[in-house]
């Protein structure tokens, strides 16, 4: 081998010895096969999902921002109750920032400041996010390009003596995770809190099936764009040879487990190269790639009290069936 094919051959080589490769490798030999939703939110990702949020089968975002809109002062007067502290603000998550300027704008209207401190794997989310807030007087903002885990420990670390911390997790993030998942997820966040300080939820509430099926398999096509990009990901970033014609995208509701399911289904038996790794299709057979539960009102009231919170206030939009909910650090 020559130097130049070495070189080549060493750099192609390092590429692929990610951890986007080895969890990919790993959870493609599972069964049934399966892909971690995170990896959903490369930048076109990112940007097909804010597309997803605008469409009107998918309500979860223009319920929750409704919510926002219509509760932000009492929701700002619950967190701020000390007029001489500056609150520090963590949202998990940040999108397009577009919910979380709803409170700050109703802080600083208060005569309040506040530190926020944003946490998203997505660049282009965070920027966009400082972005939208940038135009904020009084509030102070820091992005962490990081996972939900260690940008909250690296939030944490940045809190005063004495200052009230409130976690956003919006947008029915939190239904991403099993049941397990996530209470071990609420425990770390209450781990970072001291008592008296909050969790603000959004829940995605139970509703009819017919509803859920149009909000995870739109007639535009957006959400299977989202799901199949994962593919595309693959294939540029792992040297992958997908070919998008011979998946589907397949959104079922599973009603024993209160959870949509989202799938990419194999349309043949074939095969597929992934980082110089071959993975065997059957026909029929799918990758999971992302879980979203739905909950009842109760069941976000018990899993608040399972991990140390116990439910303040909570503001219901009953015509999209969502939820938003105040849990306080017991």
């Amino acid at each position: 081998m020559s130097t130049q094919s070495r070189m080549t051959h060493e750099i192609r080589t390092a590429t692929l010895d990610t951890e986007f490769a080895r969890d990919v490798l790993r959870d493609l030999a599972l069964a049934p096969k399966q892909l971690q939703s995170k990896y959903l939110y490369d930048a076109l990702g990112s940007s097909l999902f804010e597309a997803i949020c605008r469409l009107p089968w998918y309500r979860i975002t223009t319920a929750e921002r409704r919510l926002l809109e219509q509760h932000a002062t009492a929701i700002v007067r619950s967190i701020w109750q000390k007029a001489d502290t500056v609150p520090l603000i963590v949202e998990l998550g940040c999108g397009s920032g577009e919910k979380i300027v709803i409170l700050a704008e109703a802080l600083q209207q208060t005569g309040g400041r506040g530190r926020i401190h944003l946490i998203d794997i997505s660049p282009q989310a965070l920027e966009q996010s400082e972005r939208t807030l940038g135009r904020l007087r009084h509030i102070s903002v820091v992005g962490h390009r990081e996972t939900y885990e260690v940008g909250l420990r690296q939030a944490a670390a940045a809190r005063e003596p004495g200052q009230p911390m409130v976690v956003l997790l919006l947008g029915s993030n939190i239904g991403n995770f099993d049941t397990p998942a996530s209470h071990e997820f609420l425990c770390a966040i209450r781990g970072a809190l001291a008592p008296g300080d909050a969790l603000l939820l959004g829940t995605d509430l139970v509703k009819p099936e017919p509803v859920l099926q149009l909000a995870y398999d739109d007639p535009l096509g957006v959400t299977a764009a989202f799901n199949k990009n994962l593919l595309v990901r693959m294939n540029r970033e792992l040297q992958a040879d997908f070919d998008l014609d011979r998946f589907a995208h397949v959104a079922v509701w599973n009603r024993a487990a209160r959870r949509v399911e989202m799938h990419l289904e194999s349309a043949c038996a074939q095969q597929v190269r992934i980082a110089g790794h071959i993975v065997e299709f059957e026909a029929g057979e799918r990758i999971w790639t992302e879980s979203s539960y739905k909950y009842e009102p109760s069941e976000v009231d018990e899993m608040g009290r399972a991990a140390g919170f116990v439910t303040s206030k909570r503001w219901i939009d009953e015509d999209a069936r969502f939820a938003l909910s105040l849990l306080t650090a017991r």
